[in-house]
């Protein structure tokens, strides 16, 4: 007998939202209006970045904008549909998770870039693309990039390891998201989006989730 399994594996979920060119446009107007605003400014950022990458706070679903609803609408939906296929349950327990939420959105100006991070106590998070041009689209500008948790297997490389097929190889997987664009990922796996090379800003939005179920008792995190 002879057997090659998959032991292991990261989802990455990947929807579009359709015929999102006019909630595109009134996404980036609002974006690009509120970035003029120090109110929307993240007040204490954390992650690796510089002065031409804009980050606003983290309250932008609960803006009452109908476009701001609209993506977070589809933006829930897409991630119910996958947390359902991934973990096989029904709608009746769908319908049963409450989730709570935090989303923001990001403006890279020419030069902009965000250092590699994961997003801590939420079990999924997403990225969906308002705007993204201007630049040259066969270069690594404004990509998103997945680092690969097995990258330490890169430690000794040899022939009998370095063409590893996918999803064995220790490759990171890079993605150019166009606009309407939604990638679903683990909250834990480490991401970042390389330097930003265009005139027109690349716009994008984040989010981060996190479930209950109905009836579960609530776990306190610890203080301190």
């Amino acid at each position: 007998m002879y057997e090659v399994v998959p032991a292991f594996a990261v989802p990455l979920v990947f929807a579009k939202m359709p015929d999102c060119e006019a909630l595109n446009a009134e996404l980036r107007e609002l974006f690009l209006a509120r970035a003029e605003d120090d109110r929307y400014r993240h007040p204490t950022p954390l992650v690796q970045r510089n002065e031409a990458l804009f980050e606003s706070n983290f309250r932008l679903f609960e803006w009452p904008q109908e476009s701001v609803q609209r993506l977070r609408t589809f933006c829930l939906g897409m991630l119910y549909r996958a947390i359902g296929e991934l973990n096989g349950y029904d709608i009746d327990t769908l319908k049963r998770l409450h989730v709570a939420t935090e989303a923001w959105f990001h403006i890279a100006r020419r030069g902009g870039y965000f250092g590699a991070h994961t997003h801590p106590l939420h079990s999924w998070s997403g990225v969906y693309c308002v705007s993204h041009r201007s630049d040259d689209p066969n270069s690594e500008s404004g990509k998103l990039v997945m680092l690969n948790p097995l990258a330490l297997s890169a430690s000794y490389l040899d022939m009998g390891i370095a063409q590893l097929k996918p999803p064995y190889g220790n490759a990171h997987r890079r993605y150019r998201l166009s606009p309407g664009d939604l990638v679903l990922f683990p909250s834990w796996l480490l991401h970042e989006v390389m330097p930003f090379e265009g005139d027109d800003p690349r716009i994008t939005v984040a989010f981060n989730a996190r479930f209950q179920l109905e009836g579960a008792q609530r776990a306190e995190l610890p203080v301190g």
